[in-house]
């Protein structure tokens, strides 16, 4: 499945610029053969935008879900996208999966909340492996700092996830994460990963780039740099076959021996 990071942080407080981002993103990605697109980490809204969270947090199925299935639905490919979620009287950090013909198909909200802005404005979510089907692959959803907890990945392989998408707002000085670890954890849970982050400065923080879609074999099969672009990759399933046989990492796991683990 060809895969399209869209690596931006589009205009932090406003919706409306940042669904025409999405859209032209999602018009050179159908162009270029893609069947899905990715989006970061809170990229309905901004990240850095104080306590304006709570005041532009909508529930999974809002204005805001509706508008992304339109885009989904007339560029036609799948669409998996950040934004903070309001549920009663919580707000979440949270990504929603939406396929080619504008269908809501998963919805994840982050279960590690990473330093005191997110601590402040989110609750965490509890239910850690969030998939769909989708063109005939299992499709998971993590947020960010929960991919650097090697139980969230190695659940999500244990679950048979074959592609995790990690909508993503990886900051200096953590760039390692993109271009170390993130490989790491694909050939260790024998998976495709599509990390796919903000960049530049907003606020406080200054967003590291770095965006790439990482193979079974531990190589990026697409890699950003360090400013605003649109990266496309193969997750090819042959591949991922042919390494979960050539590593049999879960296969040969004994599980007995982890439970002072937990």
């Amino acid at each position: 499945m060809r895969t399209a990071l869209l690596q931006s942080s589009g205009r932090p407080g406003s919706v409306v610029e940042n669904l025409k981002v999405l859209d032209e993103a999602a018009a050179r990605a159908a162009a270029a053969g893609a069947g899905l697109l990715a989006a970061p980490e809170l990229f309905l809204t901004g990240y850095a935008i104080g306590d304006a969270v709570g005041r532009l947090a909508e529930p999974a199925d809002g204005a805001g879900a509706a508008a992304v299935a339109g885009i989904a639905a007339r560029r036609g490919l799948a669409i998996a996208y950040g934004y903070p979620e309001r549920a009663g009287g919580a707000v979440h950090n949270s990504a929603q999966l939406i396929s080619a013909d504008g269908t809501r198909l998963a919805n994840y909200r982050k279960t590690h909340l990473f330093g005191g802005f997110e601590q402040a404005h989110f609750t965490p979510g509890d239910r850690p492996v969030v998939q769909a089907e989708l063109n005939g692959r299992t499709v998971g959803l993590l947020i960010c700092y929960d991919v650097e907890f090697p139980e969230n990945v190695r659940a999500h392989a244990l679950a048979g996830t074959d592609l995790l998408v990690v909508p993503t707002a990886l900051m200096h000085p953590y760039q390692f994460v993109a271009e170390s670890l993130v490989p790491v954890r694909a050939f260790e849970n024998q998976m495709y990963i599509a990390y796919v982050n903000r960049v530049g400065p907003e606020g406080e923080f200054e967003f590291a780039g770095l965006s790439a879609l990482a193979g079974p074999d531990g190589v990026a099969r697409g890699r950003a740099g360090r400013t605003a672009e649109l990266v496309l990759a193969d997750a090819d399933p042959d591949l991922l076959t042919a390494s979960r046989e050539a590593n049999p990492y879960l296969r040969d796991r004994r599980p007995g021996l982890y439970r002072s683990l937990v």
